[in-house]
């Protein structure tokens, strides 16, 4: 069990280094990682909660950047998405759920690195969230639909970084109350959690003192980075599974 909390420490506190300085990267880290020690779904719960956490304590910090209307819209559409990822989650096997996290995230990269444009209306956001609510319940993985619409629609970078927290608050709050509905937030996971709380705090705290001396085209190159070196560890979780 000290392996394991350890684990998680560590696991946390690389999930939320990256997440600082690339305004997602949590559970992009975090899943495979944690994957590899207590299983996919033990693993989605666990960071899901922390990620919710985290996304809490950084929307409240950093709520002047927030743009409010794309945040509503995002999640809005999650909530609508998150039965089918539930659905999901019950009825695929570990690997078939590593492989989705692969596709899913190397996916939205092309589309990050093929420069891909989007304008700022109500579609773009509500497809994305829609998206984002369903991987959130079955993969743990919200994020790379969302990174990747709202970099599309040109947000900067502390605008992205602030309103993806905001949407990921919501929507980490309402994943949870839908894992206690099926069963999954367990005394295990809740301690996993708490565990995690340490090395996210100094996480965070490192990555966003990097932020802040960061240029926008290089944000760009670090979400990315982020999105490739996630999906290249699921594939090889997928492959030992």
């Amino acid at each position: 069990m000290t392996t394991l909390v350890t684990g998680v420490v560590v696991i946390a506190t690389l999930a939320a280094f990256a997440q600082a300085l690339s305004g997602f990267g949590f559970a992009l880290v975090a899943v495979p990682l944690l994957t590899l020690l207590t299983g996919p779904q033990t693993a989605v719960t666990v960071v899901t909660a922390l990620g919710g956490l985290l996304a809490l304590a950084i929307s409240v910090h950093q709520r002047r950047h927030i743009e409010g209307r794309t945040a509503f819209l995002v999640t809005g559409a999650g909530l609508v998405g998150m039965p089918f990822g539930l659905l999901a989650i019950t009825a695929l096997s570990a690997r078939s759920l590593s492989v989705l996290i692969a596709c899913v995230v190397l996916a939205f990269a092309l589309l990050l690195g093929r420069g891909a444009t989007l304008s700022r209306g109500a579609g773009p956001a509500a497809a994305a969230g829609f998206a984002s609510g369903a991987l959130l319940t079955s993969t743990g993985m919200n994020g790379p639909p969302v990174v990747a619409a709202f970099q599309a629609m040109g947000l900067q970078p502390r605008e992205l970084r602030a309103t993806l927290q905001a949407t990921f608050c919501a929507g980490d709050a309402l994943a949870v109350l839908g894992f206690l509905a099926v069963g999954r937030l367990t005394a295990d996971s809740l301690l996993l959690t708490a565990a995690g709380l340490p090395g996210m705090a100094v996480g965070w705290w490192l990555g966003d003192r990097i932020f802040a001396r960061t240029d926008p085209r290089r944000f760009r190159r670090i979400v990315l980075a982020v999105l490739v070196t996630s999906a290249c560890v699921a594939l090889a979780q997928a492959a030992l599974a």
